[in-house]
C-alpha cells in the first residue's frame, strides 16, 4: 500500500526558497500559477496583459520573498503582488479609459421608491446574467467599465471567492471598504446588464 504523499505547505516552500533551494519556487509557481493566470485575466483587457502581470508576479514573489513575513496566507501576499501589478500595467497603458456606469445606479423617488417602474421578471433575468459563472461570457464587456477601485475589489470577493477579510488584506483597507465597493459593483453591474434586457434601472 503507498503511503500518501506529504503535502509541504506554502510557507516551509518559502522559506525553503530563502534557504536556497530553488526549486521550492518552482514548486511555489505551479502551485498558484493557475489562479494567479485567472485573476490576470481578470483585471487586465487581453490575454497578452494576463500573461504580462502573470510573470512580472512571480518575477517580483521571487525578488520580496524575504519580505513575506506569514503574517498572511502566501495566496493572499501573492494575489496582493497580482493585483499591483495589474494596477501599475493599467496605469502605465491607460488605452482605455473607464466609462463610468454610475448612470445605471437604482434612481429613487423621495419617498425611498424606485423612480421608474420596473419589470421585475426582466430584472430577475439581468440577475441570472450577473450569475458568477455566466459574468465572463456575458458581461465582460461591463466588468471593464466599472472604475478600478470597485472592479478589483468585485473581483476578488465575487469571481475568486476570497474571505471579505482577505481582500482587505490585499487591498490594504477596512472590511466594511471592501463590502461598501462590492455592493456599489454589483449595483452598477446589475444596472447595467438590466439596461441591455431592457429594464430600466
Amino acid at each position: 500500500m503507498r503511503a500518501s504523499a506529504i503535502v509541504i505547505s506554502d510557507e516551509e516552500l518559502a522559506r525553503r526558497v530563502l534557504a536556497g533551494d530553488t526549486g521550492a519556487f518552482e514548486t511555489l509557481m505551479s502551485r498558484h500559477q493557475r489562479q494567479v493566470y485567472r485573476l490576470a485575466c481578470r483585471l487586465t483587457r487581453n490575454q497578452a496583459d494576463a500573461e504580462e502581470v502573470l510573470q512580472d508576479t512571480f518575477l517580483r514573489a521571487y525578488r520580496r520573498l524575504g519580505g513575506f513575513r506569514e503574517d498572511a496566507k502566501f495566496s493572499t501576499w501573492l494575489y496582493r503582488i497580482a493585483t499591483n501589478a495589474a494596477r501599475m500595467l493599467h496605469r502605465g497603458r491607460a488605452r482605455h479609459p473607464t466609462e463610468p456606469l454610475d448612470e445605471y445606479l437604482p434612481r429613487f423617488d423621495g419617498q425611498g421608491r424606485h423612480a421608474r417602474d420596473v419589470d421585475h421578471a426582466r430584472a430577475a433575468d439581468a440577475e441570472e446574467i450577473l450569475d458568477r459563472r455566466r459574468l465572463a461570457r456575458h458581461a465582460k464587456g461591463a466588468l471593464e467599465r466599472l472604475p478600478e477601485r470597485y472592479r478589483i475589489p468585485f473581483v476578488l470577493r465575487d469571481l475568486e471567492e476570497m474571505p471579505t477579510a482577505e481582500v482587505a488584506s490585499v487591498l490594504g483597507i477596512t472590511n466594511e471598504a471592501v463590502r461598501q465597493r462590492v455592493h456599489r459593483a454589483r449595483l452598477m453591474l446589475r444596472g447595467y446588464l438590466s439596461h441591455l434586457v431592457g429594464v430600466e434601472p
